[in-house]
């Protein structure tokens, strides 16, 4: 079943230009199968750069005069190659078909935008755009339902069917929103076979990490960390290693889309908290299938921050839909008080408190008395007005 994405409409009007584009996010989110669904009634050319045969004919392909490039390839109207990071040479090749002005759109696929981000950086500045894919937002992951029409606007859902949300969202929560974790059966083998053979194979085979298993144990410190701060000296301290080596591997997980990270917002060192981090995962499933829990139990004790990286995921990924406009943090006083998501668009900000169950909390009010803005809570019952708010603020 191909479940629609919010990005064809960015790739719809990316299509429309000479740019070559390049659709970046981590493996198995959907980047392949969006783009041969929307293309799948015109002429391409396909190279995957996993296959060894597809690399081989690419350069081959290469070395040719531009001109005879399209004529071998049966004048496709798309040149796709999936996994373009593999090669550091994609770019500039690419590069040179661009500017020989063949007439076909080139587009390029990667699950790591560290190669592939300096690549285009340097050879085809000016030339290219980017789309990020990131797991399903949770509107996206109920086109699976039976009941869900595309004409129910997200007030509608959450008042007309919120006993099957709530069933929903816990398994979205425990299980993740990559789109085969919706259909498979046994969705912890999923889970636990994408953790170990796929989502880290970019980091390791890039070749910039030296022990697998230290990073490994980093993932697992970041994962029974969710939700807190994060000191990178405490980090470095726990793992036995350099501060420095800390920073590459976590530079290393966000540019491979395994983890993001939130700065702290402070207008004032002396009051509120300003060198310490926190750390998400860009979905939860995969966080859970790294400790190995998938209780789908609302009493579960990690609720409360599984719900907190899952919402505040859920907000960076239609930030980064809506093409990574807003600034996002989080907050916290040196007397206690504290935010869960402070969000900058321009001058403007916002703020966001996540709790799973509805309650007050006096903990935001000083957020509020410093810089007169409302933080609104949101709980559970409203998965849907996160990504609602992404767009509006």
């Amino acid at each position: 079943m191909y479940i629609e994405r919010n990005a064809q409409k960015e790739l719809e009007k990316a299509l429309l230009n000479r740019k070559v584009l390049i659709i970046l996010g981590a493996r198995q989110v959907g980047k392949t199968t969006m783009v041969k669904h929307f293309l799948h009634d015109r002429k391409t050319a396909f190279f995957n750069f996993d296959i060894e045969v597809d690399k081989d004919k690419f350069f081959a392909l290469a070395a040719l005069p531009p001109e005879s490039v399209l004529q071998i390839l049966n004048n496709p109207d798309y040149i796709i190659i999936d996994e373009a990071h593999r090669k550091t040479e994609t770019s500039r090749i690419v590069k040179g078909w661009f500017d020989a002005g063949l007439n076909v759109k080139i587009i390029m696929l990667g699950s790591s935008n560290i190669d592939i981000a300096n690549q285009t950086s340097e050879s085809l500045a000016g030339r290219n755009e980017k789309i990020f894919l990131p797991p399903m937002l949770f509107r996206e992951s109920l086109k699976t339902e039976a009941w869900f029409s595309a004409d129910f606007d997200n007030e509608i859902i959450q008042e007309k069917f919120s006993n099957q949300l709530s069933e929903i969202l816990l398994h979205r929560i425990v299980y993740g929103n990559y789109p085969e974790v919706l259909t498979v059966s046994d969705k912890e083998s999923y889970l636990l076979n994408l953790t170990s053979d796929y989502l880290l194979k970019d980091v390791l085979q890039l070749g910039l990490v030296k022990d697998p298993e230290l990073i490994r144990r980093l993932l697992m410190l970041i994962a029974y960390q969710i939700g807190g701060e994060v000191s990178v000296n405490e980090i470095a301290t726990s793992l036995k290693i350099s501060r420095v080596t800390v920073e590459k591997y976590l530079d290393l997980l966000e540019r491979t889309y395994v983890i993001f990270r939130l700065p702290s917002w402070s207008t004032n060192p002396r009051k509120e908290i300003t060198k310490n981090q926190k750390l998400y995962f860009w979905d939860t499933g995969v966080r859970n299938a790294l400790i190995k829990e998938f209780a789908l139990n609302n009493a579960r004790q990690d609720i409360g921050k599984l719900w907190e990286n899952w919402a505040v995921a859920e907000f960076a990924k239609a930030n980064l839909l809506s093409g990574d406009k807003k600034s996002l943090y989080f907050w916290r006083s040196r007397s206690g008080g504290e935010v869960d998501l402070v969000i900058k668009s321009g001058e403007i900000l916002s703020a966001l408190e996540f709790k799973w169950k509805k309650k007050t909390t006096s903990a935001n009010k000083a957020f509020e008395n410093l810089y007169g803005i409302k933080v609104t809570t949101l709980d559970s019952s409203v998965p849907l007005t996160i990504a609602d708010l992404a767009e509006k603020y």
